[in-house]
């Protein structure tokens, strides 16, 4: 039963740096994993190694020549033509190994992920062959320091959820960028009273009266959360990673020649209390998500509060590491 994710999310919300910081993380697990490239639009400038890419079948300026559409009408016949040629993009995806993690990078259009029939059609055809997949939707976290931006990347997450009806998790990427503000990001990931960002709203037109409207719908379905991502930091990425993984039930277990190698290179011979034990990670898959910042209120410490004082700690840490490695290898 293969598993993966679709990243989706707005223009400049970082989803192939997101797919990037993936696949190399996955690489020092040493857990397996494919990029699919369903962009149309990034057939050569791609920062990760690409397992398949859609500009192999087509192209956004194929379809641009070929029909005369502008950008955003391409963008939605490639997506059609990709659902027509299902196939092609199936016959590519049984050769992968079977435990291969799957991520599906998407263009930046919106009306992909929130009205148009192709890209839903495309994951339920997925879904029906076993794929167990969750959408991963990222937002530029600076949108939550404009109250009116906040609640339109509310009204699109919500839609976003109910039109794909897949596992979501929603995740305010670029963090690390926010240090020069001030507020309780709480509120912000907890999708908390939004009545609060009546004041905060621009007075006196009739968009005020809207965005409250819009407010309140969101409150009454009550499905809107966000998780947090600095794509550089170790333990955001893995935070995330377990976070993705509980939400299609993923449950990771390195193949048993792994095992056998990794006893082998401790003795062999141990006892099974220092034997690793694959049945306790279904324990902690089943357990509370840690981590040294599990909490947002940590999170908000580490990169909106005291974020110079902490990346001097890390620096400092690293060093040590670094240190102490060079000692073993000599």
């Amino acid at each position: 039963m293969p598993f993966g994710e679709i990243v989706i999310g707005a223009p400049g919300a970082g989803k192939s740096t997101y797919a990037y910081g993936k696949y190399q993380l996955f690489s020092a697990l040493e857990r397996p994993i494919a990029i699919v490239n369903l962009d149309p639009a990034n057939g050569e400038s791609l920062p990760y190694p690409c397992a398949i890419s859609i500009s192999s079948l087509i192209t956004l300026q194929d379809a641009m020549n070929e029909y005369g559409l502008g950008p955003n009408g391409a963008m939605l016949y490639c997506m059609e033509y990709l659902e027509a040629n299902f196939d092609w993009l199936l016959e590519r995806l049984k050769e992968l190994e079977e435990e291969t993690w799957v991520v599906f990078d998407l263009p930046g259009q919106v009306e992909l992920s929130t009205n148009h029939e192709s890209l839903k059609n495309i994951v339920g055809m997925l879904c029906k062959l076993d794929f167990r997949l969750a959408a991963v939707n990222l937002c530029d976290a600076h949108y939550v320091t404009d109250a009116a931006k906040y609640i339109s990347v509310l009204l699109l997450s919500l839609r976003t959820m109910l039109q794909l009806e897949l596992p979501h998790v929603n995740v305010l990427s670029k963090i690390d960028l926010l240090s020069q503000f001030d507020f309780n990001l709480d509120y912000y990931t907890e999708v908390q009273d939004l009545s609060y960002l009546e004041n905060s709203l621009p007075q006196g037109t009739k968009f005020a009266a809207l965005n409250m409207r819009i407010s309140e719908l969101v409150q009454d379905f009550a499905l809107v959360g966000f998780e947090t991502l600095a794509v550089e930091d170790r333990e955001s990425m893995l935070r995330l990673m377990r976070i993705v993984d509980r939400a299609t039930g993923c449950v990771f277990v390195p193949g048993v020649s792994k095992i056998q190698d990794a006893s082998h290179h401790r003795g062999g011979n141990e006892p099974s209390t220092k034997r690793p034990n694959i049945y306790s990670l279904f324990t902690t898959a089943a357990g509370p998500i840690g981590g040294i910042r599990s909490d947002v209120r940590d999170v908000q410490e580490r990169w909106l509060e005291a974020k110079d004082v902490w990346d001097s700690h890390e620096m400092e840490q690293r060093k040590r590491e670094a240190q102490m490695l060079s000692r073993g290898n000599q």
